[in-house]
């Protein structure tokens, strides 16, 4: 083998690339051609750098250990911060441990407190909910007795409805018959139409079975009176002036007949022939009747002090529904 020159170790690898690269250059300056070169000149710079200071620092370590160097002892200021450390540390765990203690039973109160107020809560929430069980329970029936209530009264308004039409008070309609009475022509006063005609008339018409009664506009209840007021006929207390027309609301298909043939129709038409009154008949698809004014009562004491008071004095020829 030829003789190379070796490149004089001075300790730079060990310290950085530098030197490393300088000597890898006088080493590659005084190698031969066709030597292999080694491998610390062909491994890359940084996979290079990496190895040797790994490398060095294992041998530092190894070269202390060998050598067998103690570490220094730490000094008095290490010891001292060391020693505050510590102390604060316990001073933190003994703080820590005394406020765990105290706060124990205050935590143990409130968390009692918290599970009764828990409790009282639902207590209360379940007597809520019962009574609200009740109200709507409660509720439930008000409903239907005021669905009861309104139903009866329903029955109330319709059964007042028939009993104001049949006593004169509620407006009526329907077919009838129409009655027009007129004072005789000759003008004498004895031939005139009295109270006691249209009395007569307004009976039969009753009793064939008319349903409402009315003489110019005027409805006759039980409660009415046709009365002579010097020359004039009083009905309900007003005034009235020939003609005089007398409605009455029933069958139309027997009503007039039925009143010619009854007794009292018979009386009245032949004292109206033999006065010489003019009367005319005849049936009505259609007739309207006004409701009375309601009458004004008093109650009537136990000696008699007071008395029914209709707005109209009775007379001896009264009306007979």
């Amino acid at each position: 083998m030829p003789d190379t020159e070796q490149v004089p170790d001075t300790g730079q690898q060990s310290r950085g690339g530098s030197g490393h690269r300088a000597g890898g250059r006088a080493h590659r300056a005084a190698t031969p051609r066709g030597y292999d070169l080694p491998a610390h000149v062909t491994t890359p710079l940084l996979d290079l750098i990496q190895q040797q200071s790994l490398d060095q620092d294992y041998v530092h370590v190894a070269e202390r250990r060998a050598a067998g160097a103690e570490r220094p002892p730490p000094g008095r200021g290490t010891r001292a911060a060391v020693l505050v450390a510590l102390a604060l540390f316990g001073l933190l765990v003994a703080t820590a441990a005394v406020q765990e203690t105290r706060s124990a039973p205050i935590d143990a109160t409130n968390r009692a407190q918290l599970v009764d107020q828990i409790d009282q809560r639902r207590d209360s929430l379940a007597g809520i909910q019962d009574r609200i069980g009740k109200q709507q329970a409660r509720l439930i029936v008000l409903q239907r007795e005021a669905a009861d209530l309104d139903e009866q009264e329903a029955a109330a308004d319709a059964r007042l409805s028939r009993l104001s039409g049949r006593t004169g008070y509620g407006a009526v309609r329907g077919p009838g018959v129409r009655v027009t009475v007129d004072d005789s022509p000759s003008g004498v006063p004895e031939e005139a139409v009295r109270d006691t005609d249209l009395a007569d008339l307004v009976n039969a018409l009753w009793a064939v079975g008319a349903e409402a009664v009315s003489i110019n506009g005027e409805r006759l209840t039980g409660l009415s009176a046709i009365r002579n007021v010097d020359v004039a006929v009083h009905v309900n207390g007003r005034p009235l002036s020939p003609p005089y027309v007398v409605e009455a609301i029933g069958d139309p298909r027997t009503l007039q007949s039925d009143l010619v043939n009854s007794p009292r129709g018979r009386h009245f038409f032949a004292l109206a022939d033999a006065l010489g009154l003019q009367y005319t008949m005849s049936n009505q698809g259609s007739l309207v009747l006004p409701g009375a004014p309601s009458p004004v009562l008093r109650a009537v004491g136990a000696d008699g002090s007071d008395a029914v008071d209709n707005g109209a004095s009775r007379s001896s020829k009264e009306v007979q529904p």
